[in-house]
Order: structure tokens, then sequence, then C-alpha cells
């Protein structure tokens, strides 16, 4: 697995800078912009930053928010929650359990017919796909 940076300079050397905001200062990208929100292949989702496994495609699920959506993640270890009232509201930030790399958002009760009933929404470009042979 990808070694994790140490300082923010490495991160800027690291990733682009879409991928910089994204991930280490929690901007969000453009609805319908990103690379999987139509996506159907099957695979793994790995953080973009440091590789960790995140989702796996048979926990994607139309949403038609303008971003990837899942119901759960791989792994219950593979992302941190954490309370964000940044923008006059209280969300819920979903971070990268092994980078702390800002991943998106979930959201709960929306009345998905998924069997989590939550809404992992998730910025494309915090995700790289390997799909499955």
């Amino acid at each position: 697995m990808t070694p994790v940076p140490k300082t923010e300079k490495e991160w800027r050397e690291r990733l682009a800078p879409e991928e910089y905001a994204v991930l280490r200062r929690g901007a969000t990208e453009q609805p319908w912009s990103g690379d999987y929100v139509s996506t159907d292949t099957v695979g793994v989702y790995r953080c973009r930053a440091c590789g960790a496994e995140l989702f796996r495609s048979a926990e994607k699920f139309e949403s038609h928010c303008g971003w990837p959506s899942f119901h759960d993640p791989a792994d219950t270890d593979a992302v941190t929650l954490h309370e964000d009232r940044a923008l006059g509201m209280i969300r819920t930030e979903v971070r990268c359990a092994r980078c702390d790399s800002h991943l998106g958002h979930v959201f709960h009760g929306e009345g998905y017919p998924t069997p989590t009933d939550d809404r992992y929404c998730i910025n494309s470009v915090a995700l790289t796909l390997e799909a499955y042979d």
C-alpha cells in the first residue's frame, strides 16, 4: 500500500490541485462532474490519497444526487465519521481511516431502498476504481 505523506508539502506534491482541495482541505467537487457518478463498473473503490480500500461496487447505488453514493463502506473500519457544522447545519463528514483524507458526507434516514438507509455521498476525485477482471 502507498505510504502516507507526513507533511502538507508532501501532500501537495502527490495530489493534483483539485484532489488536494477535496482530500486535504474538505472541498467538494461540482455535482455531476466526477468520473464515478454514473459508472456501473464492478470493482473496489480506493482512497486516491493512500490507496486504502473504502467501498465496493456492490454497495454503490444511484441516488441522483450528483456524486457517487454507497450504502455501506467495504469494512466498518475503512472510514471514520466526524461531526461537521461548517455550513450552518450539522452533517456527518466521512474521512479515510488510514490517511484522514476528506471523502464526503454520510446521510441517514433518507428513505433509499438500501439495506442500511444510509447514503455515503463521496467525491469522485477522492476515489480510484480498481475494476475486477
